[in-house]
């Protein structure tokens, strides 16, 4: 007698690709990290890029990439728009930074990771390639405990609050750029502490969400938009609060906004208009960073740590492997 197992549709993001897209990032990480230290941002994403694509063809769905990279700074992309999958299966929205910190990657600095979510078609938000003012805490707080509209510092005193500590007790984690000096200044003024990253803000939306092990209480700051709704996807799965709001400050970013379904262009987003429905996030190790181990290259063996988180459960895997079959990795 044959027995099949069946898997209710409403499951099917869970127990088919929450291992499916551990391998989409496992396979983009390596290509990137094979190019760690070379200096050469764009063929290290080119790399992650084509080996993300190639495994996303692979995937039993129907996808559509809602959120790619590459405008903003002429990078190989996966276009927004594009087909993936073996259009057969559910209708996903998907959101892809095949190789977050390219500088990173390109240095061989700490904390480039390989990134990606799935969502149920339609739920992601359609963000064009443009800057996006962020505030991130984590999990634990009331709803509106901080506010992208209010002060830094003021922020800063809120959270305080809320925690039951003082200020000085407060890390912020910022992006290091000459833009974020009022940033800087004004949490620091309150005698809370500033951590400063130089690229990456999707791992550093998601240090947030674990402040125990990172140290990091909340995150403010301007970067890009698809890295946002990436940030939030995370957040939907783990906990925590986000607020964001696009940055259109030309009449070309608007009309690209609008066309892609955005009316309001100074609306404030949360995660849930970010990301709404059942989502599965997954991230890489490129670089050993504070999230992170990177890969490692052995004598007959790649090793790699990736995370997977899915937002209908609450559940966070950390996934260490040890690949030995290593041309499906398509190493020269």
């Amino acid at each position: 007698m044959s027995t099949h197992i069946s898997v209710p549709p409403q499951l099917l993001l869970e127990r088919i690709l929450t291992l499916e897209i551990v391998r989409v990032t496992e396979r983009a990480a390596v290509s990137a990290a094979r190019l760690r230290g070379h200096g050469q941002e764009k063929a290290a994403d080119q790399a992650a890029v084509d080996a993300m694509r190639r495994e996303l063809n692979k995937l039993p769905i129907e996808g559509t990439i809602v959120i790619g990279e590459g405008e903003r700074d002429e990078a190989p992309m996966l276009f927004i728009g594009e087909k993936v999958g073996l259009n057969a299966g559910p209708k996903v929205d998907i959101a892809v930074d095949p190789l977050e910190g390219t500088t990173l990657c390109a240095k061989n600095m700490p904390g480039a990771i390989a990134t990606m979510a799935m969502a149920d078609g339609g739920t992601l938000l359609h963000a064009p390639d443009v800057y996006m003012q962020k505030l991130a805490v984590g999990p634990g707080y009331k709803k509106g405990v901080v506010e992208l509209d209010a002060s830094p510092a003021d922020n800063v005193r809120r959270l305080a609050k809320a925690k039951g500590v003082e200020p000085a007790a407060i890390t912020v984690l910022v992006l290091d750029r000459p833009r974020h000096a009022d940033i800087i200044a004004g949490v620091r003024s309150t005698g809370a502490a500033v951590r400063l990253i130089t690229d990456g803000d999707v791992a550093g939306v998601i240090h947030c969400a674990d402040p125990d092990n990172t140290g990091v209480d909340m995150y403010i700051g301007t970067g890009g938009a698809p890295e946002g709704v990436l940030a939030a996807a995370a957040l939907r799965c783990i906990g925590g609060q986000m607020q964001c709001r696009l940055i259109l400050d030309s009449e070309e970013k608007r009309e690209r906004a609008h066309k892609m379904g955005v009316t309001d262009p100074k609306m404030i987003y949360g995660i849930e208009d970010m990301a709404r429905g059942d989502c599965l996030f997954a991230a890489t190790g490129v670089t050993t960073g504070s999230l992170l181990s990177g890969v490692k290259f052995r004598k007959d063996v790649i090793e790699t740590e990736t995370v997977v988180m899915r937002s209908v459960t609450g559940t966070v895997r950390y996934i260490k492997a040890e690949h030995r079959q290593l041309d499906k990795f398509h190493l020269d």
